[in-house]
């Protein structure tokens, strides 16, 4: 994503003064937490502001709008400093919390707020010096929404642990969505959306290429719910609502777009004519799911989803049965997976080839290395449509080829010194999705030709074999690293990710025990 002058100088001042917090122990994301809560209290003020000439009957309200409300907010804040300033704020954030969560977007940001800037002189600098001189509502949301989003990867980029490092990069989310080509009669959700990137991408290709054609209809049905996700984690549901409203998506007073809550524990509330996720890579083995033929294994937490097709306690298989739920019956998916939804055995075998059956897996896309934060992520992405229903199991599947574009192999990136850049996107996007020639994917699918990096295979072969292996490319995968490591810097990136790798399963393993790991690896040193 590239920032226009005044949107980097918003970023570089508001990160700044994230570094100035840190020595009050404030972490990154819980700064950009109350970053959240003022930027939408001024936004309230300013809005107030700019209707305060208009009958009452016309005016709408951010805040609550009965008397015991009446001059609160941004208002209350501005003249105040020291511990007077630190008790209104905390109040203000308590009595917003109490907001319905799931019937307006305010709810939805305040839930359960609290104020963590304990230094009251911090709290007046970012109050007066930088929020109040920026004016919000009426900025262009390329600058305060880009800015925003900014903050959001620079505070992942941070972390480098948790949700940062899977934190999907915005030239991989902005290739998939060129080439999922979504419209302004889509509907649109990310059930593992994080802090919103795929979303806000998505409607930003619709408003750029259709922008001009739209009708206040098609713009409204976004703000209205044809756009929505779903996030397990409250404070990040709070981010990615807050990142589609700076972006013009949504409104304030209006019905939440984000949804907090575990997206796999009940059947899809509304379908999908796009589902686009990047789910987290993580294991549960506490979870079990009831599957149709009414088979159940009880276990700490139990989902009864009679949808699912097969039973298991990957979370990531999980979701690969939820999202292709969610589709429409002419619905397209793009999802990001780890390896192991490719190659594990069993009941992921089983899932994989009725994905096959069930579903048009038509393309995957082979990830490199190196563009997530967690540089061991080795990941692809499955693009599959909906078909219609098998009348037998003697049926063909649906999958008859599998067109693999292999970027990995061959391929090494690094977050910095060689990151993941458009161009190395653009002959995968071109040659497999026809992007920039090709109205439909159908047409580019008719065209494509088995050359290079692009291959196809036969997808009845695949799903008739045992161990339904998708583990397939340019090379054999136990020689991929030998081609990979050309050198004496390359083979130790190749251990250090080989390394990585076991360390993150060991982090799972731990986590299914319920042991802490960082106090073990300490005793160890």
């Amino acid at each position: 994503m590239k920032l226009d002058l005044e949107a980097r100088r918003l970023v570089d001042r508001l990160w700044n003064y994230c570094n100035v917090l840190r020595d009050d122990g404030v972490s990154s994301l819980e700064y950009l937490e109350q970053l959240s809560f003022l930027v939408f209290l001024k936004m309230a003020a300013e809005k107030e502001e700019a209707n305060k000439d208009l009958p009452e009957q016309k005016r709408s309200h951010v805040l609550p709008s009965t008397a015991e409300w009446e001059g609160r907010g941004w208002l209350e804040l501005i003249d105040l400093s020291g511990m007077d300033l630190e008790a209104k704020y905390t109040k203000l954030l308590a009595d917003l919390g109490k907001q319905d969560s799931q019937k307006s977007t305010l709810g939805l940001i305040f839930h359960r707020a609290r104020n963590r800037l304990q230094n009251p002189a911090n709290l007046r600098r970012l109050i007066v010096d930088l929020i109040d001189k920026e004016k919000w509502l009426g900025a262009s949301k390329d600058i305060k929404g880009n800015a925003y989003e900014a903050l959001i990867a620079r505070s992942a980029e941070d972390t480098k642990a948790g949700a940062g490092q899977y934190f999907t990069p915005r030239v991989l989310i902005e290739s998939i969505v060129r080439c999922m080509r979504p419209t302004t009669d889509d509907r649109i959700t990310d059930p593992a959306c994080g802090t919103g990137g795929f979303l806000l991408a998505a409607h930003d290709y619709i408003v750029s290429t259709f922008g001009d054609e739209m009708s206040v209809e098609e713009s409204a049905r976004f703000d209205d719910g044809a756009i929505w996700g779903t996030e397990l984690v409250p404070e990040t549901a709070r981010l990615a609502a807050m990142n589609l409203l700076l972006h013009g998506i949504g409104r304030p007073e209006g019905k939440p777009l984000i949804l907090v809550e575990d997206a796999l524990a009940k059947r899809p509330d509304k379908r999908a004519t796009l589902v686009l996720a990047n789910p987290p890579f993580g294991k549960k083995s506490s979870i079990v799911i009831t599957h149709g033929d009414g088979s159940v294994r009880r276990e700490d937490m139990s989902y009864h989803r009679q949808d699912f097709w097969e039973t298991t306690t990957n979370k990531q298989f999980n979701f690969v049965q939820h999202i292709a739920n969610l589709l429409d019956d002419n619905g397209r998916a793009a999802v990001i997976v780890p390896d192991n939804v490719l190659t594990d055995g069993g009941r992921g075998a089983t899932i994989r080839r009725e994905l096959l059956k069930r579903f048009n897996l038509h393309t995957m896309l082979r990830l490199p290395t190196g563009i997530f934060y967690a540089g061991n992520v080795k990941a692809n992405v499955l693009f599959f449509d909906a078909a219609p229903p098998r009348r037998s199991d003697d049926e063909p599947p649906h999958t008859q080829k599998l067109w693999v574009y292999d970027l990995r192999t061959g391929s090494r990136f690094t977050l910095k010194q060689n990151p993941i850049l458009p161009e190395h996107l653009e002959d995968f996007e071109k040659r497999v999705f026809g992007v920039g020639e090709c109205e439909t994917t159908a047409e580019a699918i008719a065209q494509r030709k088995s050359e290079g990096r692009l291959q196809f295979f036969d997808g009845a072969k695949i799903a008739a074999s045992e161990d339904v292996n998708l583990h397939i490319g340019l090379v054999e995968p136990d020689d991929q690293d030998a081609v990979e490591a050309k050198s004496l810097t390359e083979l130790t990136l190749a251990l250090s990710d080989d390394l990585g790798e076991a360390l993150l399963e060991l982090e799972n393993l731990a986590a299914d025990l319920g042991v802490e790991l960082t106090p073990l690896l300490r005793e160890g040193q």
